[in-house]
């Protein structure tokens, strides 16, 4: 392990302004290399983005033929030594680690000096971060003191084989189309993405990597905000879609909330959650954590059963991860026929309750013959 207490280098130069357009890579610029992964830990806990961000990176950084990093920001009694360790198992050959007793917590600010100051020291470029709260918290920040661009809610990350730049593709207009976007003339590249987005990468108990220390230089009283106290969110494991095996969502297809029931009538049958579409949400049946799409969830269970959905753009790319996905609706030219693995082409409020009865009763015969 290496120690570098050195102070952080000046930014590199920038290129031109927008009003320029400059295309080019600067030669400053050009010593970018390397991938880097924004480890999001709280409570002693690693957030599963981060890992499945760690197996992207690996892939990108195998394409460029560079190291993956991670880098890990806490307080001098968090075991980021320990997130470390995990790291390099699934993927990553180095960390960058910064222990200050400023950094016990999240907060913007003494978070965006950490990271741009390991970013202007170490040049890497590229850099990932989950798009969880504090993920876009500390992109946005980051990316705007660095001067560079920010590709947010990615669905898919590639090298692009001409510039060798990152290519981050993301919904855009309402979710009617994808762009790909590409940082060319600055760096990093930026990119967050969301749970579940990405796979889960396998880990590799063998491997290992080096671990480099840094300092803050930042005092508690140059921080504006104070943490004074940390309260749990009642209701924050309730509703937990990004991570059931199981999802039965509603579409407006259903025609009122009375005949949304149904929906969980047969998730609780099957030990599922239910997720819904956003003009559900809209009109109020139920609460906006069971919003799967663009501007919801990103989900990726076992089974996907979507009753009266009729499978827009912004809905696909919540869902279409699942590794099996059951469509009913009664339109055979619906758009989510296009991409489900079975479709029923039938009324949701008929089809429902017989799927519902058939599940119970065979899931009743299993435990009998189990017993």
């Amino acid at each position: 392990m290496s120690q570098a207490p050195t102070p952080a280098a000046a930014p590199a130069k920038r290129p031109a302004g927008r009003g320029g357009r400059n295309l080019e890579l600067s030669d400053e610029l050009k010593a970018y290399k390397g991938v880097w992964v924004f480890i999001e830990h709280d409570r002693g806990h690693v957030h599963s983005v981060s890992w499945e961000l760690i197996g992207e990176a690996r892939k990108l950084a195998d394409t460029l033929g560079c190291p993956v990093s991670a880098i890990l920001l806490g307080g001098p009694d968090e075991p980021l030594e320990k997130f470390a360790a995990e790291a390099f198992t699934f993927g990553a050959d180095k960390a960058y680690i910064m222990k200050d007793p400023v950094l016990k917590g999240y907060r913007n600010e003494p978070f965006t000096k950490g990271m741009t100051d390991l970013v202007n020291k170490y040049q890497p470029e590229i850099f990932l971060l989950g798009a969880t709260s504090m993920g876009r918290d500390l992109a946005g920040s980051v990316a705007t003191t660095l001067l560079t661009g920010l590709t947010a809610d990615c669905t898919e990350l590639k090298i692009d084989p001409t510039s060798k730049a990152l290519a981050a593709t993301r919904p855009t207009f309402g979710g009617s189309l994808y762009c790909t976007i590409m940082t060319l003339a600055y760096r990093p590249q930026m990119a967050t993405v969301r749970p579940r987005v990405m796979l889960m990468p396998r880990a590799d108990a063998s491997r290992t990597g080096e671990i480099t220390y840094d300092t803050l230089g930042m005092i508690e009283t140059q921080v504006v905000t104070k943490m004074l106290d940390f309260i749990a969110d009642a209701n924050s494991n309730k509703i937990n879609l990004p991570y059931a095996d199981v999802i039965v969502s509603g579409g407006k297809g259903l025609k009122n909330p009375e005949n949304f029931k149904l929906v969980f009538e047969l998730a609780r049958v099957l030990g599922g959650e239910v997720g819904s579409t956003r003009p559900c949400v809209q009109a109020g049946w139920v609460e906006a954590d069971r919003q799967v799409g663009q501007t919801g969830k990103t989900v990726r269970p076992k089974l996907y059963i979507a009753a009266g959905i009729s499978g827009a753009i912004q809905h696909r790319v919540g869902c279409e991860a699942a590794d099996v996905i059951v469509a009913i609706n009664t339109d055979v030219n619906a758009p989510i026929f296009e991409f489900a693995h079975y479709g029923i082409v039938g009324n949701a409020m008929q089809v429902l309750p017989a799927l519902t009865q058939a599940f119970a009763a065979h899931l009743a015969l299993r435990s009998r013959q189990v017993a």
